[in-house]
Formats: structure tokens, sequence, C-alpha cells
């Protein structure tokens, strides 16, 4: 009990026990003043009103300025309070909007990671058409029909790029560029087209839920997928118009160049 009043008494502002002793101080002086100048309690009441109110107008005039000074002070004090605690509520305001900000990033990042799994196997699943199309029995069989099946075997087993890689090791020149391996007839364009139009969109989800530094996207970009993608673009031919996602920004465009050889 005693140490629970010693803290309250510490919490009260000091400028309060300073206007309590002035006052003591103020009030114990006006007594010794009455006292010395004969007042008492027989000649007090010979006193007119309007100079006994003068006279205590002017002893209570002193302190009632010290106490607003001390009321202003008290006053200003707590608005400098209330100020800082409207100062923290609004950072712990902005942290947990961050805070809902990081999460929701999260929750976007994490369902891209899952939809780009399948997008990724679809891919693979294009880019094998695309290679048997380039390189199987339509072009006088150039790969092997093993070589051609133990790819497939391996794309079986999540390996989702493995054709993409093939065609990226290729010497181009030696099967009339990569404009023939892709654009020569037309199930090549409609599979080019299809594995261009797909890897877009996975492109425009990854710049969605990518953080600032773009580390996501440009991962893609840097796959085997990425790569065999920048070839198709850049072998296009200039009377033949592969439509694609609307993705043709800056950011998209300095991505793709960093698959640029």
């Amino acid at each position: 009990m005693f140490a629970k009043a010693i803290d309250h008494l510490r919490q009260i502002d000091w400028r309060i026990f300073f206007g309590i002793i002035v006052t003591v101080l103020w009030l114990a002086a006006g007594l010794v003043y009455m006292r010395a100048s004969g007042l008492s309690y027989e000649t007090i009441y010979r006193i007119p009103l309007d100079d006994l109110g003068s006279f205590l107008e002017g002893g209570f005039a002193p302190l009632a300025f010290l106490w607003l000074v001390i009321g202003l002070f008290i006053q200003q004090r707590e608005l400098a309070d209330n100020t800082e605690v409207l100062r923290q509520t609004s950072i712990q305001s902005e942290k947990q909007t961050q805070a809902i900000a990081a999460t929701e990033m999260n929750a976007r990042q994490e369902t891209f990671f899952k939809i780009a799994e399948n997008v990724r196997s679809q891919l693979g699943g294009i880019t094998g058409m695309l290679y048997i199309s380039s390189m199987g029995a339509s072009e006088g069989q150039l790969v092997p029909g093993e070589r051609i099946e133990e790819l497939w075997h391996m794309l079986a087993r999540r390996d989702d790029q493995v054709f993409a890689r093939e065609f990226l090791l290729l010497d181009p020149e030696k099967f009339g560029g990569y404009e023939a391996l892709f654009y020569k007839t037309e199930i090549r364009r409609r599979l080019t087209k299809n594995f261009m139009t797909t890897f877009d969109r996975l492109m425009v989800m990854a710049r969605n839920c990518d953080s600032d530094n773009g580390i996501i996207a440009d991962t893609m970009a840097q796959t085997a997928h990425g790569l065999l993608y920048r070839r198709m673009r850049d072998s296009r031919p200039a009377d033949m118009q592969v439509e694609c996602a609307d993705v043709d920004t800056a950011d998209y465009e300095k991505i793709l160049e960093h698959t640029h050889e």
C-alpha cells in the first residue's frame, strides 16, 4: 500500500508540488502579515467590505495567477503526451499495414509458385512436341528415336525444361536457323505461339507478385524456358504476327534483355 502511494506521488507533475509549497508559504506569510499589522477576529469585522475585498483580491491574485500558469504547463504536457501517443499509434498502424501487405504478397507468391509448377509442365509438353516436329520423323529423324524417347522419360520425371535445354544446345545454323526450327511449318508456328503466349502470361503473374528487386521475374527469364522464349521472339518472321499477352512494358523488356546474347 505504501509503495503504491509512493509510485502515485512520483507520477504527479513536479509543478503541482511547487504550487502547493508556494501556496502554503504565501498563506503563512499572509498570516504573519496579518498578525504584525494588528488584525484579529475583533478588528477584522470593523474593516469596510470594499477594503476587505481589495485586501483579499491583492492577497489571492498572485496565487490565482500561479495556478493558472501551472495549469497551462500541465495542459501543454498532456497535449505533448497525447501527440506522442498519436504518433506511436500512427507508427503501429503503418507497421500493421506493412505486415498485412507482406502477408498478402507472400500469399500471392505461394499461389504463383503452385501455378507456375503446372505451367512449367505445360511448357515442357509443348517444347517436347515442338522438338519432335523439328527433329523427328517429319524432318528425316535428325535425332535418334531412342534419344527422343529418353527425353520424354526425363520429362515424365518432372524435368520440365529438358526439351528447352536440347533446343538451346543445338547449333541452329545446321537446321536452317531458329526461324526454321520454330516457324517452318504450321504445326511449329502453332506450338511456338502457344508456348510464347503461355510463358508471357506466366511472366505477368511473376511480375505482379514480385518484390521490388524483381528477382522472381528475373529468375523466370533466366530459366531454359525463358531463354528459349527469347530466341522465339528474336527469330519470329517479320511477316508473321504471333499474338502474345499484353506485357509490353519497360520493366518486362528489361528483364528479357538479360537473356539476350
